[in-house]
């Protein structure tokens, strides 16, 4: 083990070490607030009305703001909200599968053992939030396919942490927003607000608890990564907003609403100056905490 490695061991440990208070205090908030998705929510409705309904916030439509939107009559915009949910609700599905996977290969690893009675309390409720998502998707109309893909790299174990718990805490954030306004959002079906207000709460621990360990985890071993680590790092994190964001502008959405030309739609949502405007709204919190770490020391330009 060389030297640098050596010297990263004790103050990654402490860094660990020191989110005890945090760990306790989560999980009896998650133990408090146990529920069983089979129950919690008793009865889904035998069918959904698309065209009569909102299942997305407006506001929160990837064409809101574009000409394409302005172009849509009312049911049309109500059938494309739906499909907009049913998008949401599959990148949940597909973020929580590789978050879950990640959460257990991590559980009782000898160095991140000070932190495993949280990651359970995080692995339970993801899953319960994949039921939710899924039992929808499922019932009124399909998983969407993620688009994402990832290339097999060789990095150091605490490379693959912090980009692990780094990009899920992005990821998450992004969704809370979303999950926040529309739970609150009385014009929304009360199942799409149920869906959303669960999702936001429990969350609200996961982000809690991935700020302080992403913060821990830098600050540990960020003097022993060198700069080409630290810009690659960086370079990694700016493309997985673009990626991330990119996926809520969907050329299957658009096809599954009616709408012809699906994937010049896309490109022209994703273009347009008001959902520029809303990415970079959406996406401030998470910005400022990253950048006031120290962790990207610019604005990823691509993503907005």
């Amino acid at each position: 083990m060389s030297s640098t490695a050596n010297a990263q061991k004790p103050r990654l440990a402490e860094a660990i070490a020191s989110l005890g208070d945090t760990v306790s205090r989560l999980s009896h908030l998650s133990k408090r607030s146990y529920q069983n998705p089979y129950i919690t929510l008793q009865q889904w409705p035998e069918e959904v009305r698309p065209e009569e309904d909102w299942f997305s916030s407006p506001e929160y439509v990837s064409l809101y703001g574009t000409p394409s939107w302005e172009a849509l009559d009312e049911p049309t915009r109500r059938r494309l909200a739906f499909h907009e949910a049913v998008n949401f609700y599959s990148l949940n599905i597909h973020g929580e599968k590789g978050l879950m996977q990640g959460l257990a290969q991590r559980l009782y690893r000898k160095d991140l053992v000070d932190v495993s009675e949280y990651l359970h309390h995080f692995l339970d409720e993801e899953n319960k939030h994949s039921i939710y998502f899924g039992g929808f998707c499922t019932r009124y109309a399909k998983v969407y396919r993620s688009r994402q893909f990832a290339l097999e790299e060789t990095r150091s174990q605490s490379v693959e942490d912090f980009l692990f718990f780094a990009k899920t805490m992005i990821f998450e954030e992004i969704v809370d927003r979303y999950n926040w306004v529309q739970a609150r959002d009385a014009r929304l079906h009360p199942v799409a607000r149920f869906i959303n207000d669960n999702h936001h709460v429990e969350e609200s621990r996961h982000l809690v608890f991935g700020r302080q360990l992403v913060t821990a985890l830098w600050e540990a071993c960020v003097p022993s990564w060198g700069d080409d680590t630290v810009a690659d790092l960086r370079r990694q994190l700016e493309q997985f907003f673009v990626v991330s964001w990119r996926e809520y502008y969907n050329p299957d959405v658009y096809a599954d609403a009616g709408l012809d030309d699906p994937w010049e739609v896309a490109e022209q949502a994703w273009s347009a100056p008001a959902q520029r405007a809303h990415r970079r709204a959406v996406s401030t919190k998470v910005l400022a905490f990253l950048t006031e770490a120290g962790i990207l020391d610019k604005e990823p330009a691509d993503a907005f």
